[in-house]
């Protein structure tokens, strides 16, 4: 029977010379151990599903003046 390996964290973490540095945001709600996923237009928890834009809200529109 083969030993238990942990997966590879590949494409989290970059390395310049001795150090490291994260290149996905980690999850507000579930702590610094828990990565968002990157999708095309948000990001997302799969531990407890908090998501959020990756675009600026839409600008809002103006009221139109009374005459």
């Amino acid at each position: 029977m083969s030993p238990v390996v942990a997966k590879a964290r590949v494409g989290l973490y970059d390395t310049k010379g001795d150090s490291l540095t994260r290149t996905h945001k980690s999850c507000p709600k579930c702590g610094p151990g828990t990565f968002l996923a990157e999708h095309a237009d948000r990001r997302s928890c799969g531990r407890c599903g908090y998501s959020e834009s990756k675009s600026p809200p839409p600008a809002k529109a103006k009221a139109p003046k009374a005459n």
